[in-house]
């Protein structure tokens, strides 16, 4: 069934410059979301970025916030470049971008009240980390009854197993899920034949850390 437009953003969740996770594939990430990125513009589609901000002068700052010796952020600081979206799917000036001090892009943010305001229903999602921001911001999504279509080719983490772990998690407990690669989503978006992964019952991914792999294969 081909989506429909009008009511559809692709919601791309902290593709920032920072580095100090070592996220996984980051190249492959931002090849793939830049397809979606072009695609959408093309459609005139809305495409909506997240930024995590975190203060050097620490306010607002997450309790147990990694923080350097001097004191000041770690992670996403905000005087550096780190909090810049990544320079091969920069904003254009028709782009929604939404700052945000914790993890989900819906806490205490402007996200849901442009989405509604665009009368969006469907949200094409993805973006790191997959085990934080991107699984905080799927869950939100979901409580405020948003259809979810999760990217993974766009989404990473620092290491294969919370990637994983998160993305089954996601596929077990949020009911309206769907899963597609990048060249499936373009498919269903432009009307054509593509294949996506929906769970068939709940609690479907049932894995133990032997069988994780073959399990997660199954989403494939």
């Amino acid at each position: 069934m081909m989506m429909k437009r009008k009511n559809t953003a692709l919601v791309l969740i902290d593709l920032q410059k920072e580095s100090n996770f070592g996220l996984d594939h980051m190249e492959q990430v931002t090849q793939n979301a830049k397809q979606l990125i072009d695609s959408f513009h093309a459609l005139q589609m809305p495409v909506i970025y997240t930024r995590q901000i975190n203060r050097s002068d620490r306010a607002g700052l997450s309790l147990g916030e990694p923080l350097n010796q001097d004191g000041t952020p770690f992670f996403y600081n905000n005087s550096t470049e780190n909090i810049d979206i990544i320079d091969e799917i920069k904003p254009q000036k028709e782009d929604i971008i939404i700052d945000k001090y914790r993890w989900s892009a819906f806490y205490q943010t402007s996200l849901d009240l442009m989405l509604r305001n665009l009368q969006v229903t469907d949200l094409i999602i993805g973006g790191v980390v997959t085990d934080g921001c991107l699984m905080t911001s799927v869950y939100d999504a979901y409580f405020r009854d948003y259809n979810i279509h999760l990217v993974k080719d766009i989404c990473t983490a620092s290491n294969e197993g919370a990637h994983m772990s998160a993305m089954m998690i996601m596929a077990n407990w949020i009911y309206n899920l769907e899963i597609y690669d990048t060249s499936n989503l373009l498919k269903r978006v432009k009307g054509e034949n593509y294949y996506s992964w929906k769970a068939d019952k709940v609690d479907t991914m049932q894995f133990t850390p032997e069988n994780m792999r073959n399990m997660y294969n199954n989403i494939q």
